[in-house]
């Protein structure tokens, strides 16, 4: 049961990844105003790096623990 709950899971987050991928292609490629149904998705990650970057050592310990969660 945890298997297949894993694996769910593992497939849902690759999905999403893809999925973000996508967004951030195609927001570059066409521009963030022919884009309003994706959302800012380049903006959002620049925010996230913003706000990791101004948070020191937490924010270098917290984005080495999302890679690490990410490669596992």
């Amino acid at each position: 049961m945890f298997d297949s709950a894993r694996n769910a899971i593992k497939s849902i987050t690759e999905l999403g990844l893809a999925l973000l991928a996508l967004a951030i292609i195609a927001t570059l490629l066409v521009g963030q105003s022919n884009m309003s149904f994706l959302g800012d998705v380049v903006g959002n990650i620049i925010a996230l790096v913003k706000a990791l970057g101004s948070a020191g050592l937490v924010g270098l310990i917290s984005a080495g623990i999302v890679l690490w969660l990410f490669r596992r």
